[in-house]
């Protein structure tokens, strides 16, 4: 429930002071009054106010003056100009000039006038969202559920803060379990959509025969088991955010249709006979390279181009080791909140142990371990004991002095990758990243005994992704 707006009225009139005050009462809304400029500088002070209603031809501080004085300070809710008949002129050039929210001609219409108040006081709560949102990055090192200190993270910070109120597409791209998704949900928080709805879709996930009506909905009898008229992700998303996360998987056919979309902002069902407007911001996802996607059929080029206004891109977390810790720390809370428990924090040994380790699935997979060692430790803090074997056994190698994992001098131009004690793999000098990609993921299916699902989960890839890599190794075949 959102506390009532907080209304000033600034009018040299005392009627006119009195009638609009008893108005925006009666509205639920708090009234404050102040006859000039000054005074209402005054009450300023003690009355914080969402919205003001301020006259222009007042005697000591007039309209003009009050509102210099306020965007001067740095701190003006938004204002909505009152005239009489013949100072059109003026208020138009008060909007303009000193950024006034709108103006309104005497005698003022009482529905009009709850509306503008409504819309401004809105606006209003937007600018204070996005102050909040500020402070934490700069007090905290987090933006919404986005956290990290390192330089890298803090340019995407700052670039979110750009990009979100604006009404550009936003292409993210990242290696998977990076935090896509919660970048799109940030730059949703930061939009004046923030109260619409928020849909992810992932393309991926979803048979080519099912994607069209999951984005565009179908007509009854649109086609076998259309039994009902279904509305799509573009009708669920109205006046709000929908995500297409994997848009490199789409369909080429269904890839030109979203093309039309973006152009036409007009959607038709399948089935339907005509169209109608939606009023979505479109933010695509992909761990795929996207010139690469380009080159390669998976993307369209003008898609590409139409998507990519702003480019996000979110490095692994292998690259920005220094954002481990406030990671661990926002997700250990989430953690303790799921699971009831009452973890204070990691040991230095633990710490030590997550930034010597890879992290190929990167945020995600972090979180699957602090999870799990959440869960064991119940409270305190979390120490070696509670982390999975393979993490234990790198930190038992590194102490003896020979880091797992790490790479091994060999004598030979390209030897395999070798496979040595359980959950860990040894690369030699002279393995190409093809080989050790192979190595990487077959030593994890056999980790998970051919588990193929677990193992998609653990490498951070998608499950059809995995099978398109078995099939280049000659080895699809399997339970």
């Amino acid at each position: 429930m959102h506390p009532p707006l907080k209304v000033l009225i600034v009018d040299d009139e005392a009627s006119q002071r009195s009638g609009m005050a008893a108005m925006v009462s009666a509205w639920d809304m708090t009234a404050e009054t102040a006859a000039e400029g000054n005074e209402a500088l005054q009450k300023l002070e003690v009355f914080p106010a969402d919205v003001i209603l301020t006259d222009l031809n007042m005697p000591g501080l007039d309209g003009f003056g009050f509102m210099q004085r306020l965007r001067d300070s740095g701190d003006m809710p938004p204002t909505i100009v009152l005239t009489a008949f013949g100072n059109i002129e003026t208020a138009v050039r008060t909007v303009h000039e000193l950024g006034a929210y709108w103006f309104l001609e005497k005698p003022i219409q009482p529905g009009t006038l709850e509306v503008l108040i409504r819309r401004a006081g809105s606006h209003a709560g937007l600018r204070t969202e996005n102050r909040n949102l500020e402070r934490q990055l700069s007090y905290k090192g987090s933006l919404g559920e986005l956290v990290g200190t390192s330089p890298g993270i803090q340019e995407i910070f700052a670039l979110l803060q750009q990009a979100g109120p604006s009404k550009a597409c936003v292409l993210i791209t990242g290696e998977s379990g990076t935090g896509k998704e919660l970048v799109a949900r940030t730059i949703h928080a930061l939009s004046p959509r923030r109260q619409g709805p928020f849909i992810a879709i992932n393309c991926a996930a979803l048979p080519e025969t099912l994607i069209e009506s999951e984005l565009f909905g179908h007509e009854k009898g649109s086609f076998t088991g259309a039994s009902e008229r279904r509305a799509g992700c573009f009708e669920i998303a109205q006046h709000g955010t929908l995500l297409l996360d994997e848009i490199g998987e789409m369909p080429m056919q269904t890839q030109a249709k979203l093309l039309r979309i973006l152009e036409d902002s007009k959607v038709r069902r399948l089935g339907g006979k005509t169209e109608f407007e939606v009023d979505v911001r479109l933010v695509a996802a992909t761990n795929k390279e996207p010139e690469e996607a380009v080159r390669s059929g998976h993307l369209r080029e003008d898609l590409y181009y139409r998507l990519n206004v702003f480019h996000v891109h979110l490095p692994p977390l292998r690259e920005r080791k220094m954002d481990i810790q406030p990671i661990a720390e926002a997700l250990m809370a989430d953690l303790n909140r799921k699971h009831d428990c009452r973890v204070a924090g990691i040991t230095p040994e633990v710490l030590e142990s997550f930034e010597r380790h890879s992290w190929p699935g990167n945020v995600r997979e972090l979180r699957n371990v602090l999870e799990r060692a959440v869960i064991l430790a119940g409270e305190g803090m979390i120490e070696l004991n509670h982390l999975p074997a393979f993490l234990r056994a790198r930190t038992a190698t590194a102490a003896a002095g020979a880091a797992p994992g790490a790479v091994a001098a060999a004598p030979s131009a390209t030897p395999a990758p070798a496979a040595s004690e359980e959950g860990v793999l040894h690369l030699h000098v002279g393995t190409t990243v093809e080989e050790a990609e192979k190595g990487l993921i077959l030593r994890t299916l056999e980790h998970t005994r051919n588990n193929k699902t677990r193992a998609a989960e653990i490498l951070g890839i998608s499950l059809k992704t995995l099978h398109n890599k078995l099939k280049e190794y000659g080895a699809g075949n399997g339970s």
